[in-house]
């Protein structure tokens, strides 16, 4: 019975072998189609127009805070503690005010993130579609990206898709 189990285990182990090394697999390296695409170089140069006139009215900010301080410094002699408080709370309130612009520009979901994202998604669209229609003209089961971090599937052929078929093995039906 053990050489019998042996030989059972091993049919089971070709079966499933066999057909993973009758699929076609690649990769791609986004980075590199990005930089040799031309309207990458535009929206790039926007986003560095942007992303340079936001910075100097963070720089413009920065500075009238630097001066406010300056001032409170040289004044502060000839002021009551009463308006030496006020004035550095002015302060406090323009250094919040800074802080507050930088996050909605820069922060994660800042506007130049935003932007970005709105520049580079058409372009992004149309090499996804490229991808996949090399990807089917070369019978391609799955596409890797060399630039993407951590999984970097670029594309999976839907014959190759199981998902269902777990959904349908824990009892999970497809409407709900």
């Amino acid at each position: 019975m053990n050489k019998s189990l042996k030989i059972v285990f091993l049919l089971l182990f070709v079966l499933q072998v066999l057909p993973a090394s009758a699929q076609k697999f690649g990769y791609i390296d986004s980075e590199f189609i990005l930089n040799k695409h031309p309207d990458y170089k535009v929206i790039q140069q926007e986003l560095q127009n942007l992303s340079n006139e936001w910075k100097k009215e963070a720089q413009n900010l920065d500075k009238e805070i630097k001066e406010l301080y300056d001032q409170l410094k040289a004044e502060e002699v000839l002021l009551t503690e009463e308006m030496y408080q006020q004035r550095l709370e002015d302060i406090k309130q323009k250094q919040k005010e800074s802080q507050a612009f930088n996050s909605r520009i820069f922060g994660i979901d800042g506007q130049y993130y935003q932007k970005q994202a709105e520049l580079l998604q058409p372009l992004q669209s149309k090499i996804y579609d490229a991808i996949e229609r090399v990807s089917r003209k070369n019978n391609l089961a799955m596409l890797f990206d060399k630039a993407s971090v951590p999984s970097g599937i670029i594309y999976t052929d839907p014959r190759h898709d199981y998902s269902e078929f777990v959904l349908e093995e824990l009892g999970i039906e497809e409407n709900n």
